[in-house]
């Protein structure tokens, strides 16, 4: 049992279980009811995307220093108790449980959700 970390929109590996969208809005242009079923994900949580003002900042990002000043950004806002105990909850699942989560970016090195696997490897979860 573990996390899968994914681009969501790509296509869904065999043994990846529930899809969980990280992300701040559902994908444009695709109606609700086929969400799941182009590959973004079965449950939105946006809970644990960043802020709109940080994701404007992490798509203006051109330097180094740039991306890191967005990760102790964004790492402050997962502290917060509601990410938090959700991040502690998925952690947990990990070791019961396959899912994956994710979110559009095409480059996970540049997408807050390899912030998200460090996050979660920090609280034991079982990573792919």
């Amino acid at each position: 049992m573990a996390i899968r970390i994914v681009r969501l929109g790509s296509a869904k590996a065999g043994n990846e279980g529930l899809r969980i969208g990280t992300v701040r809005r559902p994908p444009r242009g695709v109606p609700k009811a086929e969400i799941a079923a182009r590959g973004y994900y079965d449950v939105w949580f946006p809970i644990l995307s960043p802020s709109p003002a940080l994701v404007a900042r992490a798509k203006a990002v051109t330097q180094a220093a740039d991306w890191q000043r967005f990760v102790r950004q964004f790492t402050k806002e997962m502290s917060a108790p509601e990410p938090s105990r959700a991040l502690d909850l998925l952690a947990a699942l990990s070791t019961s449980t396959d899912f994956s989560v994710g979110c559009y970016c095409d480059d996970e090195r540049r997408c807050h959700r390899s912030v998200l696997r460090e996050l979660l490897a920090e609280r034991g979860a079982l990573i792919l």
